[in-house]
């Protein structure tokens, strides 16, 4: 059987946090206004609720026993009125707290989704996407009944305590007191499950995060998956996954009904317990009527003491999701502009590596004082054997890292005191592995300029040759491409990538095995295109296919972590060092072909 990876959860808070409900305070704020109308609405709707009971005591100990028909006239049209109020401010309610509710949580989903867009490349390769994703949508999500359902309503309740408790004493001090004898038994209920029930929660939370990274996963690799015949053995881990999350389930609701049934049955011998006071007197005078407004107000109180209770469960589950999503957002990104940074000028093109060291782990040195001046129009080819260095070389040109050590310049301006986007703005990054965004190719293209006209875009696709691909389409520019561009080969999605670079005219230009992908025949078509994206901008290019860097001004041999040996084409073949060698392998091995 497949190991199961995913059944390692990730490490939980030993005590309930208080500061996760101050800092979603953050995004109420801006309502404040709708919230205290609402809170306003709720308080009268709470009074107008209250009125009922107190009603029915004066026509049972007034108005019947005095046979006073205007009173109770009166009283009729006082309780229709109380209903109608009621009524209408709880339809007011219902539509505020909705939308009072969604549109925090929509401020919250942009605040999660505007910090993952800044968070650095290590973040997303240490975590699974699943997992990043649940935090956004799902997690966010079950927040809703915290918001829409939760704190407006836990005040809604306190509100109707209050006022019930305010009734309930102005009638009959001994009886309320009575009332509320129980009240000590249900918090030590609650103290006792509080802290079982979050850590039930807790690790539902972790649960729902492993089955939604791994059907994450699978997903993306479904096409591995199938030419591998896995089927099975990818069912079998699903089925401990979800067996896993299934269980945590269970025990949460477990947990949860043995609090609600305590709550439920103090509020019955409650009601009782006012009955025998109100029958055997024990000491209290009771007219009829004040008992029966208290079995009404007993029912008005207990009500919303179970709502709390409700709340208090979503509040353990909305703080284990709370925990997660704010872990996301207290992850600082490891690029950001220093205090004092400054616009970058219209770039040239010229760079220079001054004794830049980098590493990713400490003690590890990836780069060990690599240095190097280019100017502006040169063409740079970074070869040498995996792991040597030449991607970290375009990551930290990029600032997709910060270097340990050294300076790294473009045009004489240190990368590290220029605003980020100002310098990425003005360079283009082209991946071996290229993304195309779910959408028209035209819009793809346009990516790189997005108010570029269709004219423009479709004169880039002609210079790097996508156009006759794209127009032999059925529908040509406008054709819809799916997510990752699975429709497409590698080649045309390399393609569109070259279009769509060329369209943002940057001064420094990236390949990163960027023609990886494209076979022989398309590699002779892209090279008159290629020139022209290259021509008067500053290039950086990996690339293992030799063939495609021999016009490049210069190459740079990179082996552990240093520059062996740089120089033209013609210089290092000359030469005969490591490219030399390098080269005359790959020409033997195509030769063997």
């Amino acid at each position: 059987m497949a190991r199961n990876k995913f059944n390692v959860d990730e490490e939980l808070e030993a005590e309930f946090d208080i500061t996760h409900l101050k800092r979603i305070m953050v995004f109420v704020k801006p309502y404040q206004k709708p919230i205290y109308i609402t809170l306003f609405v709720i308080l009268l709707a709470n009074v107008a609720t209250m009125v009922g009971p107190y009603l029915t005591k004066v026509v049972i100990d007034t108005a019947i026993p005095q046979k006073d028909m205007t009173l109770l006239g009166w009283l009729g049209v006082a309780f229709v009125a109380s209903v109608i109020v009621t009524g209408l401010c709880m339809w007011y309610r219902i539509g505020a707290i909705t939308r009072i509710g969604q549109d925090i949580l929509k401020d919250m989903r942009f605040s999660i989704f505007e910090h993952l867009q800044k968070l650095p490349f290590a973040y997303f390769d240490s975590r699974p996407h699943g997992k990043i994703l649940i935090r956004v949508v799902n997690y966010i999500n079950t927040l809703s009944d915290l918001l829409s359902n939760g704190l407006i309503n836990l005040i809604s309740d306190i509100l109707s305590v209050v006022v019930t408790l305010a009734f309930m004493f102005a009638i009959d001090v001994k009886m309320t007191l009575y009332s509320l004898i129980l009240i000590p038994v249900l918090f030590v209920i609650v103290m006792v499950i509080k802290n079982a029930q979050r850590r039930a929660y807790q690790q539902l939370s972790n649960k729902q995060s492993n089955l939604n990274a791994y059907i994450h996963e699978s997903i993306a690799g479904i096409k591995v998956t199938q030419s591998f015949s896995r089927e099975t053995e990818n069912h079998e881990i699903f089925t401990e996954v979800s067996d896993a999350y299934r269980e945590s389930w269970m025990k949460a609701v477990k947990i949860q009904f043995l609090l609600w049934p305590g709550v439920q049955n103090i509020a019955v011998i409650t009601t009782c317990l006012i009955y025998f006071v109100g029958i055997k007197g024990l000491g209290v005078e009771v007219s009829t009527g004040t008992l029966v407004a208290f079995v009404g107000y007993v029912g008005n109180f207990w009500n919303p003491v179970i709502n709390i209770g409700n709340f208090y469960n979503s509040l353990i589950t909305a703080t284990a999701y709370l925990e997660r999503i704010f872990e996301t957002m207290d992850v600082e990104p490891d690029i950001i502009d220093a205090p004092n940074a400054r616009q970058m000028p219209t770039i040239k093109g010229n760079v220079r590596f001054d004794n830049v060291y980098f590493r990713y782990e400490e003690g590890k040195n990836i780069l060990k004082g690599i240095s190097f001046d280019v100017k502006a129009g040169e063409s740079i080819a970074l070869v040498g054997p995996t792991g040597a260095g030449k991607t970290t070389v375009i990551n930290l040109l990029s600032r997709f890292y910060d270097i340990n050590e050294g300076e790294i310049s473009v045009d004489g301006e240190n990368i590290a005191e220029v605003k980020l986007r100002s310098l990425r703005e003005q360079m283009g990054v082209m991946l071996q592995d290229t993304f195309i965004f779910s959408g028209t190719i035209l819009e793809n293209i346009r990516y790189g300029k997005l108010d570029a006209t269709e004219e423009e875009v479709i004169a880039a696709a002609k210079v790097v040759r996508a156009h006759d691909f794209i127009s032999a389409l059925k529908d040509g520019y406008h054709a819809e491409v799916k997510e990752r561009g699975s429709t497409l080969s590698a080649g045309q999605r390399q393609l569109i990538s070259f279009a769509r670079a060329l369209l943002a005219d940057p001064k420094i230009l990236i390949l990163d095995e960027a023609t990886s992908s494209i076979d022989t025949q398309t590699e002779m078509l892209l090279q008159e295109g290629l020139e022209k994206l290259l021509e008067g901008r500053t290039s950086f290019i990996i690339a293992h296919r030799l063939s495609t860097i021999k016009n490049s001004s210069r190459i740079f041999y990179i082996d552990n972590g240093r520059i062996q040996e740089s120089g033209s084409h013609d210089e290092l073949m000359a030469k005969k060092g490591y490219y030399y060698q390098l080269y005359q392998s790959q020409f033997d091995m195509l030769q063997a072909l």
